[in-house]
């Protein structure tokens, strides 16, 4: 890993604010698997809302919230039953299993390892009361399948024109024989993700749009990154094309996003299997075909993740998340500089006019330049100081986190002052 010492130190922060805890701790944990905490739950909510947001205020991107457990049918169609394998082998000398990559473990290097043999990502579970073969069913290896399969129910009860698209948020599991970089790539995982359907002779101009699109909004969240295509050994078997927009994570260049050129392969093999028409017809053209299929894909962990190494600053008198104002997890934190009942009622006060809008915190523990180091690691954009002055000129101190300056605001225009910061 090229800067581990940045992983280790943001590991460290997100325990101790409060952002991610190691899941089933007590019992020495599970490999894998991580709790969002107070914090890390409302900054992965708000990234989701950011996302939804963005999506769905175009007039032709509707929402949908599929089951995590489909028919088993889905995944022989999808391909997933046959093609959704990573090579495993064993390592004779360490006893460890691992995807292989190399020619020699990763974990010893010693090169005495077993052939590989494929193994399939699916979570198996078992619907009804008996363990059998026809109630084996599968969790959802991504979310996509969930809309392809509700294409003609979307389209028609909303009464859609292609093009359009259908997005959604939600739960998948993959059984990664090699889970690694802490909630990057974990066996249960979060995705966004968005599949546009368009007219064939239109979906190369789509492809180029909807990456146009994701990388704008990546930008206002603050990011950094670069975009990479998909060589033609590298693609999927049912991309036509594809690329990644990448983020520089601590170890290197890693995907971040996926842009896919899916074609019609996902109708296609759900009309075959299912022997259900999923074509659409064009009331101008008076015509029915299958739609091809641009998506965009983002994993929740990915871009928490992606977010607080990006905000993450060890400056020389404090550590600071300089995370954009409208998706860090608190926006402004009301700080009483004492805790005497005139003071204490004017900071509430303060504090449920602000919170009707924004994500507030109260704290009236410790000094004042404790507090300020708390927000600071935290991401808090503004702090908002009451002191006894307050009392007389209703004034009070607003402190920026990135400048760290302050300035002297009366009460009144703290409402104006934080339309125009947010």
């Amino acid at each position: 890993m090229k800067n581990q010492s940045l992983m280790t130190k943001l590991l460290a922060l997100c325990r101790a604010r409060g952002f991610l805890f190691p899941s089933s701790e007590i019992y020495g944990g599970l490999n894998s698997c991580w709790d969002y905490g107070p914090l890390g739950v409302q900054l992965k909510n708000n990234l989701k809302r950011a996302w939804w947001t963005d999506m769905t205020k175009r007039r032709n991107i509707t929402g949908l919230d599929s089951s995590i457990i489909m028919h088993p049918k889905t995944w022989e169609a999808s391909g997933h039953l046959e093609g959704f394998t990573d090579p495993l082998s064993d390592c004779k000398d360490c006893k460890n299993r691992f995807r292989l990559e190399d020619s020699c473990c990763p974990h010893c290097g010693s090169s005495n390892i077993t052939k590989s043999r494929n193994f399939n990502l699916m979570f198996k579970t078992f619907m009804g009361p008996v363990e059998e073969d026809s109630s084996l069913v599968y969790l959802r290896p991504e979310t996509a399948q969930g809309i392809f399969v509700n294409f003609l129910n979307v389209q028609k009860s909303m009464r859609l024109k292609i093009p359009f698209g259908i997005a959604q948020i939600g739960k998948a599991f993959r059984n990664e024989i090699t889970p690694s970089h802490s909630i990057f790539r974990t066996r249960e995982f979060g995705q966004m993700e968005m599949q546009f359907f368009t007219p064939p002779e239109e979906s190369d101009k789509w492809f180029e749009y909807w990456r146009e699109e994701r990388e704008k909004q990546l930008l206002s969240l603050g990011l950094t990154f670069r975009w990479k295509d998909h060589s033609s050994k590298d693609l999927a078997h049912y991309s036509k094309k594809a690329g990644d927009i990448q983020f520089e994570f601590p170890w290197d260049w890693d995907e971040l996003e996926g842009i896919h050129h899916r074609g019609d392969y996902d109708l296609s093999r759900h009309q075959k299997f299912s022997g259900k028409k999923l074509q659409y017809f064009c009331p101008e053209k008076k015509i029915s075909y299958t739609p091809y299929v641009i998506e965009t894909s983002i994993g929740t962990g990915r871009l928490f993740l992606a977010l607080l190494c990006s905000a993450y600053k060890q400056e020389e008198e404090r550590v600071v998340l300089k995370l954009s104002p409208h998706i860090a997890p608190v926006q402004i934190a009301i700080l009483a500089l004492s805790k005497k009942t005139d003071l204490i009622d004017l900071s509430q006060k303060i504090r449920v006019d602000l919170e009707k809008k924004y994500f507030v915190d109260y704290d009236d523990s410790g000094s004042i330049g404790k507090r300020y180091r708390r927000q600071d690691e935290i991401g808090t954009p503004f702090c908002v100081t009451i002191d006894f002055e307050s009392l007389e000129d209703k004034k009070v101190t607003v402190r920026d986190r990135d400048t760290m300056k302050q300035e002297r605001i009366s009460i009144d225009s703290l409402p104006s002052f934080f339309l125009k910061s947010f």
